[in-house]
């Protein structure tokens, strides 16, 4: 009986260092996780309570992987378990759902005691991401916005604004135009796309200094909108 309660006691020592190391390490990946999300972030709609949920949702998976073992049959109880949970927040962007994924990752690789495995794909997780951030391949449509204006039809002179279009802008098309003023004066809105070296100061100022008649030059710009 003696030999039995020690060997006991030993097997719980040993399970329960165990524990706390996967989910320390699981932590410890997490937080590298949602640290190289801020740094990659770009936008205004950040979330405080996201970052903290990929720092803290792989000691929960690391946990669930302990807690179920190689038993199949606690397996299939938990997913039914699991299954019973509604979440109900709506993961917009899809990058946000990838970094959530990596945490997950993270808790898992942890939980079945792939410590390696979950280090080394959890560093070149981070460095593809800042490689990312860095390079041209995320800045193709860095640029694409809205630009609106309204003139008066017998002071608009197209040839003119469509070649002020062509110096600043890789793509230009108009995407909505109507009456305001009672058909007094015409609103244009259009999309575009500028070009690497052009400005939206420098679009915006040849504008109006070409053609004076414009009024209510606005251009709503990818990188400064806020997604609610």
């Amino acid at each position: 009986m003696t030999d039995f309660l020690t060997a006991n006691l030993a097997s719980s020592s040993l399970s329960l260092l165990s524990v706390i190391y996967s989910a320390a390490l699981a932590f410890i990946l997490s937080v590298s996780i949602g640290l190289t999300y801020v740094k990659t972030f770009r936008g205004l709609s950040y979330s405080r309570n996201f970052v903290q949920a990929i720092m803290l949702s792989s000691i929960v998976t690391a946990t669930v992987i302990h807690a179920i073992g190689d038993s199949v049959a606690t397996g299939i109880g938990t997913l039914g378990a699991l299954s019973i949970i509604r979440f109900r927040t709506n993961l917009k962007d899809p990058r946000d759902i990838i970094f959530m994924f990596a945490a997950l990752a993270s808790g898992i690789a942890c939980g079945i005691g792939a410590y390696f495995m979950a280090f080394v794909g959890i560093l070149l997780f981070d460095i593809a991401a800042f490689v990312l951030y860095l390079s041209q391949i995320s800045k193709v449509s860095y640029f694409d916005g809205i630009l609106r204006f309204n003139i008066n039809p017998e002071e608009l002179d197209i040839q003119k604004m469509t070649g002020i279009f062509k110096k600043h802008c890789k793509v230009f098309a108009l995407i909505t135009l109507k009456e305001i003023a009672v058909g007094e004066r015409l609103e244009y809105a259009y999309h575009i796309k500028m070009k690497p070296k052009s400005t939206s100061e420098e679009l915006v100022n040849d504008l109006k200094k070409e053609i004076p008649a414009i009024n209510n030059v606005s251009l709503l710009l990818q990188e400064t909108t806020v997604e609610l």
